[in-house]
């Protein structure tokens, strides 16, 4: 005998931040979170994310570097040249001077993280 189910009610989900099980890897899921958490299309996010990477790219240049508050800070560093040590030979070489970028993380992310 087969008995008739009630009908299935209409559930209206919220649109939240993703979940804290899934885990977010690729540009195309942080657009998408960005997305679905500012109730924006995924253009808008990608052109806001775009945007947020040629901010940092250019103030990643002066000389102070640049804070994103709650993230931490994107400096230029000028390391100087300095004596080194071929690990396969032992022989001492010099290691010329250059500039890289480094990425101070702020306290309040490293509090969240390692909560």
């Amino acid at each position: 005998m087969a008995s008739k189910a009630a009908p299935a009610k209409k559930v209206v989900a919220k649109k939240a931040a993703p979940k804290k099980s899934s885990v977010i890897t690729t540009k195309s899921q942080i657009l998408a979170a960005l997305a679905a958490t500012g109730e924006i299309s995924k253009k808008q996010a990608s052109t806001v994310y775009d945007a947020l990477l040629t901010i940092a790219y250019v103030g990643a240049k002066l000389p102070k570097g640049i804070v994103l508050p709650g993230l931490g800070k994107l400096i230029k560093v000028k390391r100087p040249a300095r004596m080194g040590r071929n690990p396969a030979t032992g022989a001492t070489i010099k290691i010329p001077a250059k500039t890289v970028v480094k990425f101070r993380v702020a306290k309040a992310a490293k509090d969240q993280i390692l909560k």
